[in-house]
């Protein structure tokens, strides 16, 4: 059986490829795709916690190449971005972390 890590990886991967597949590209983004990958998978960070223009904004960040779409490497580092606010999230307040006991 895999590592917890191990798992986490392979979920990043396989939620990425469940999302990319249903339209252009399959290996990259399209701005429909990826907000319902935020919508159903991040939902903290979903597109209905933010506007369109909010939205907008998200992507372009997202978009380093300027493709319209967000390849894998962007959404990694998507993901990086937001574990590390959670690192400091819960680095501030150990009590709010989850301990396996």
């Amino acid at each position: 059986m895999a590592c917890p890590l191990e798992q986490a990886l392979a979920v990043m991967v396989t939620t990425f490829h469940k999302y990319s597949g249903k339209e252009g590209d399959k290996f990259k983004l399209s701005k429909a795709e990826l907000k319902d990958l935020l919508n159903k998978e991040l939902p903290i960070f979903g597109s209905k916690q933010m506007d369109e223009a909010e939205f907008k904004r998200l992507v372009n960040d997202l978009d380093h190449n300027k493709d319209s779409e967000v390849d894998f490497k962007e959404y990694v580092c998507f993901l990086a971005c937001i574990t590390m606010g959670f690192n400091d999230f819960f680095k501030d307040d150990p009590s709010k972390q989850h301990r396996r006991k």
